[in-house]
């Protein structure tokens, strides 16, 4: 097993951290805000296609091919690694997901990895079957002999919002099927630096958070593109049919499933999770730019 050395700079703990993903939105976040927090010679980027990392690669990080369906390449990737993010995967065919985050954390096992951050996701401490890749996860990493921290993300705020911002632009309407009830969500950026604060902290071992944003109701979202587009937007009740992709998502809500609520995101954030109406300012700035 590699020796690899660790110090502490300005009461973060650091050693090589790796972190999956890093082309995509969550990945990439952390990977930018561990770049400032701990520098580039303590990270290693892994992605599934290097060259689309090239940027990171041109200021100083190592960037390494990784693939969750290709063990050879992730024990090539994690060699050295102290501390993990593991990214879930994106892909929910029945039963992939599962065996690509085992293959993920034998190969950690293997490469000597002392501690692995999953991103799991709501629901999955309560036996949800919507959340049931994450519980089986949450459980394979809990028998691979490895110290862990379990971050049970929200669902993305900029999901529901960017639905409809859309709705709003074109129609002046947004629409839901969640008879009012309340959900809780989180900013994705709020998400990405709870990882890269549990990746650097020294105090996380074996901990398990349930992340959750403030809470809103599409009566609260309405009103608030109203305020920040500066025009009136209407709010209509429809079916699950009528829904769209949100269709899915909507029973959850009318369930109750998504009104937990914690300190959890707060604590490892340092500061209050990101409000509705900065969420949906942030968003439309970033489609304007």
């Amino acid at each position: 097993m590699p020796v690899i050395a660790t110090r502490v700079i300005g009461g973060l703990f650091v050693a090589e951290i790796a972190v999956t993903g890093v082309t995509g939105n969550l990945g990439r976040i952390v990977i930018e805000d561990l770049f400032t927090r701990v520098g580039p010679a303590h990270l290693i980027a892994v992605a599934r296609t290097p060259g689309k990392a090239a940027d990171l690669t041109e200021r100083g990080l190592e960037v390494r091919h990784g693939d969750y369906d290709d063990a050879g390449s992730l024990d090539r990737a994690l060699a050295g690694v102290r501390t993990l993010l593991l990214v879930s995967s994106p892909d929910l065919a029945p039963g992939v997901r599962v065996a690509q985050h085992r293959t993920v954390i034998a190969a950690a096992a293997r490469a000597g990895v002392r501690r692995l951050v999953y991103t799991s996701g709501i629901g999955a401490g309560d036996g949800q079957a919507f959340a049931g890749d994450h519980t089986a996860t949450e459980r394979a990493l809990g028998e691979s002999g490895l110290s862990y921290t379990v971050l049970r993300n929200a669902l993305y705020s900029e999901a529901f919002i960017g639905t409809a911002l859309a709705q709003a632009s074109r129609t002046g309407e947004v629409t839901s099927a969640t008879e009012g009830r309340t959900l809780n969500t989180a900013r994705l950026r709020d998400l990405a630096l709870a990882a890269s604060a549990a990746l650097t902290g020294a105090e996380h071992d074996n901990a398990t958070y349930e992340l959750r944003g403030p809470s809103w109701t599409y009566a609260d979202l309405t009103e608030t593109l109203a305020d920040v587009l500066g025009r009136p937007v209407a709010h209509r009740e429809v079916t699950d049919a009528e829904a769209g992709w949100l269709g899915a998502v909507f029973p959850l809500v009318r369930a109750g499933a998504l009104t937990g609520t914690g300190p959890d995101l707060e604590r490892l954030l340092g500061r209050p999770a990101t409000g509705l109406h900065d969420t949906v300012t942030a968003l439309i700035e970033r489609q304007a730019g």
